[in-house]
């Protein structure tokens, strides 16, 4: 079993974020969660490996474009998703992989960019090498001769 892959939310909405929570978690990601940027920049120096980031935008005293440009600077490959429900298009020089605004888009489809970063983060899946299969084979071969 592959360990869980983990996602680190930032939001000031305490409901939106328990959603959200519960969202990635019925699909098998393990998340952590921040209220704040301070709270998240922490929770990321200190929890070893986070595999993708999802903050708000709009937050009190640090929003979420700071927040992201901050953790790209201690983890550039990491992926971020920005997303906002006040703002629908958002150009300001963001280091965010991707800028998302709230509810024009449906659940599944936010399910679906965060598991095809999470894949391109990965790189293309490792395939065995020709020496062994072809040493587990003989091996079988040898065994069945005996």
């Amino acid at each position: 079993m592959r360990p869980k892959k983990v996602i680190l939310c930032i939001d000031d909405n305490e409901q939106s974020l328990s959603i959200r929570k519960f969202m990635l978690e019925t699909r098998g990601y393990r998340v952590l969660t921040a209220s704040g940027g301070r709270e998240a920049i922490e929770m990321f120096q200190n929890s070893g490996a986070i595999d993708l980031v999802l903050t708000d935008l709009v937050m009190p005293e640090m929003d979420g474009a700071e927040v992201i440009r901050v953790l790209k600077e201690l983890a550039p490959e990491t992926p971020m998703i920005l997303f906002s429900g006040k703002v629908k298009m958002y150009e300001k020089g963001t280091c965010a992989d991707v800028f998302l605004p709230k509810g024009s888009y449906p659940p599944m489809d936010l399910l679906e960019r965060i598991r095809i970063m999470l894949v391109k983060k990965r790189g293309p899946k490792k395939t065995l090498t020709h020496e062994f299969v072809g040493a587990g084979t003989n091996s079988g071969n040898q065994a069945a001769a005996s």
